[in-house]
């Protein structure tokens, strides 16, 4: 029973981090970085393998530390411990991905003000332990890379016609024949790959998971008028 239990709770963990309360469709938070990087599906993905990163680490840290932290102190020791964190990630992107760190430049360091990463310390991490703690940044950090992705491919599709153009940059060498040419000779749609270009495409994100979910309650009301109620006469 209580296997039982815990599998549901972390199963709900899961799909609230990635689908029911994502970051970047449902919560809207992170939209400085969301809507700056995602010109290319590399440069999405590898913010939102960072951002993931630093989410699971200070998570995990803060749930270490949650008895050990007084009220006072909460909320600076919870920034000194993702800052220390993005840090770390900082220098090792730095050191080992030094063209997409130029790239990305700013985005990186400016992780630590995301409010989805101080936000899911104080609401879930100094509140849980640290299983639940990891599995709610790494949930809450896929639902945000998976965002930065889907973005990412949208507007690198119609601004370029290709999905994973750079892919070396993250890769190495062998990832140059990852670029796949979707729509050969596109002359490219300049504003998919500007600013507004990423306000548009956030909004159709936001609008077909929105769609998506209308149909399902749709669907899920239909069902439930089909079904014979309580006291209603089955032959």
């Amino acid at each position: 029973m209580k296997l039982d239990m815990a599998g549901s709770h972390y199963k709900e963990i899961l799909t609230n981090g990635v689908w029911q309360q994502n970051t970047g469709l449902v919560v809207l938070l992170g939209l400085c970085p969301l809507l700056a990087v995602t010109g290319t599906v590399v440069n999405g993905l590898a913010l939102g393998l960072a951002t993931m990163l630093t989410l699971m680490m200070s998570n995990l840290a803060v749930s270490l530390l949650r008895g050990l932290l007084r009220p006072e102190i909460r909320i600076p020791a919870f920034v000194l411990i993702i800052a220390s964190v993005v840090t770390v990630i900082d220098m090792l992107m730095h050191a080992f991905f030094y063209d997409l760190h130029r790239v990305l430049g700013i985005f990186i360091p400016l992780i630590v003000t995301n409010c989805a990463i101080i936000g899911r310390a104080e609401a879930f991490a100094s509140r849980n332990n640290p299983g639940a703690s990891l599995l709610d940044g790494f949930a809450t950090g896929l639902g945000f890379c998976i965002t930065l992705v889907s973005l990412g491919a949208l507007r690198e599709l119609f601004g370029r016609g290709t999905l994973l153009a750079g892919a070396e940059l993250l890769g190495g060498e062998w990832a140059l024949n990852l670029t796949l040419t979707i729509i050969p000779q596109h002359p490219g749609f300049l504003l998919a790959i500007l600013p507004p270009g990423a306000f548009i495409g956030l909004a159709l994100l936001i609008a077909a998971r929105n769609a998506w979910e209308a149909g399902k309650s749709r669907t899920a009301d239909a069902m439930g008028e089909k079904l014979p109620g309580p006291g209603s006469f089955q032959p």
